[in-house]
């Protein structure tokens, strides 16, 4: 993946706070702006990005990934597969939770069969569909039978966090937000937790890993743009997340704050309900018909012509971004570098409207997130009016992402826009969440609202799901994002850019394509 970088050729990010005495740092408090937030402090609640950036500071991970998602060691040492369906970890020895106790293999297990128990707004059984049952070999030997070959269960385990057995499989909410159940391993003690405000985190000295050079960390939630960079300036935190383009591009000449811009792993992808009944009828000339337009490949195929990508990257995201041909780069495994641009086309696109029996188009609402991504607001708006050029009528309804995605889940939209970012690397993650037919049974299309079902894309997301050998594997997700693409299962518009910004020359970070701001990778500069 290329990446841009303002000061010098390696993506580091000068974040904040950090006063050298003596070649050693002395205790000090990082205080972070950030867009969002935890919706809850179980960390096996919610599948958002922002729910696991702010829980990696108090629970580890079993695998976990580095800055540009290659796996790595975490609270699991190392990992092998020891038959066609079962994965062998073993686990750190000598690893204390917050309380004191020690790490076995016995928390692991109960964290992974914690997960299906737990009810939350976007169900993290998506990294566990693969388990089958699991098996403690000894007191640091995990055995996890599959339900079948899984040769990208580790990927998955870089969001399976470890909790203590010991908090038991009743606790819920209510327990883990006060602190009680707020067991882990990480380089972060829970202090408190205001929903939708402060997040305070106070340094784990057991911690197993390096040493963190902040004693006090306090993550603050301020989904407004405007806020955010005022809290920068004035000096009420000492970094921020998600800079506005409007903003980077007027920070790019203050001498006070360094500016940082990197690809991210996260695309905003419109999705289409395609089932026979939409929640809300489209109209026609005003009034309501009972027939769903999006199942029409033509109506989807128009509405893809209609957006003009290049100018959602040039104007509303003032340069920050790309225009996305698939729901992931083309670098990761399963991308399909063939794939070509999606071409601007609007008189195909109201020629494809009027074969499709709409010559003047029809009214649908559109629904967004407006806090969740960088320009994710705008774009929504954007695409409102370039299908408003194509004769469509498309109410654009811009939600905070604690209201859209509850929704989003339960089916209540016709037509939506969201972001998505394949956190694990590999095409398994995003195609078969969001465009296998949705299937408890085998585990896939946990994400598919929509009511897309294709039996090709299905029969090749299940083979490539068992099939340990890369190269084929990697040529049977290539055809699904072929096929899936091509049918218009969701239509990608953008692969986002993230700007971080922070006071001039304090710190040091490595930037991540997932976005994510981790105070334990903020080194202060030396």
């Amino acid at each position: 993946m290329k990446q841009n970088f303002k000061l010098g050729g390696s993506l580091v990010a000068a974040l904040v706070l950090g006063t050298v005495l003596g070649g050693s740092v002395s205790a000090q408090t990082l205080t972070m702006g950030l867009r969002a937030g935890p919706d809850s402090i179980d960390p096996h609640w919610s599948t958002l990005g922002s729910q696991a950036e702010a829980l990696r500071h108090i629970f580890d991970t079993l695998v976990m990934s580095d800055e540009n998602l290659g796996l790595k060691p975490g609270l699991a040492t190392s990992w092998k597969p020891i038959d066609d369906t079962t994965w062998e970890f073993k686990i750190r020895e000598g690893v204390k939770f917050h309380d004191g106790s020690e790490l076995t293999a016995e928390d692991v297990k109960f964290s992974i069969d914690r997960i299906p128990v737990v009810t939350g707004p976007m169900s993290m059984t998506i990294y566990t569909k693969q388990v089958a049952e699991t098996k403690v070999a000894d007191k640091y030997t995990l055995h996890v039978k599959t339900k079948a070959s899984a040769p990208t269960l580790p990927n998955d385990f870089i969001r399976l966090f470890v909790v203590s057995k010991s908090v038991g499989m009743e606790a819920r909410n209510e327990q883990f937000n006060s602190g009680k159940a707020a067991i882990g391993t990480g380089p972060y003690k829970f202090v408190s937790w205001e929903p939708k405000g402060d997040l305070v985190l106070e340094r784990f000295d057991g911690y197993w890993g390096e040493k963190q050079p902040w004693q006090k960390v306090i993550r603050k939630e301020i989904p407004s743009d405007p806020a955010r960079m005022a809290a920068l300036k004035s000096g009420q935190v000492d970094l921020a997340n998600y800079v506005p383009a409007t903003d980077y591009a007027a920070m790019q000449k203050d001498k006070s704050v360094d500016t940082f811009v990197a690809d991210s792993v996260y695309f905003l992808n419109i999705t289409p309900n395609v089932k026979e009944t939409l929640p809300k009828k489209v109209k026609v000339d005003g009034k309501e018909i009972e027939a769903n337009p999006l199942r029409d490949p033509k109506v989807r195929e128009a509405m893809d012509l209609a957006i003009d990508r290049k100018t959602l990257v040039r104007v509303v995201l003032e340069g920050l971004g790309r225009p996305a041909n698939q729901l992931m780069p083309a670098s990761f495994f399963g991308g399909n570098k063939n794939l070509p641009e999606r071409p601007y086309d609007l008189a195909k696109a109201k020629q494809l409207l009027a074969d499709a029996g709409y010559p003047k188009g029809f009214e649908i609402d559109f629904h967004c997130t407006n806090n969740r991504l960088p320009g994710d607001g705008a774009v929504c708006e954007a695409l409102s009016q370039m299908w408003a050029r194509a004769g469509l009528k498309v109410n654009a309804n811009a939600l905070n992402g604690t209201v859209f995605f509850p929704a989003q889940q339960k089916g209540e939209f016709s037509l939506w826009m969201s972001g998505w970012g394949t956190l694990t690397g590999e095409a398994s993650y995003t195609y078969g969440s969001l465009v296998h037919t949705a299937d408890p049974q085998v585990g896939l299309g946990a994400f598919n609202k929509q009511g897309y079902s294709n039996p090709e894309v299905d029969k090749l997301l299940q083979e490539g799901a068992r099939t340990m050998d890369d190269p084929k594997r990697r040529a049977l997700f290539e055809k699904v994002t072929e096929v899936s693409m091509n049918d218009r299962a969701l239509i990608p518009t953008v692969q986002i850019q993230t700007v971080w910004a922070a006071k001039k020359g304090m710190v040091t970070i490595p930037p991540r394509v997932d976005q994510e701001t981790l105070a334990y990778e903020i080194k202060p500069k030396s």
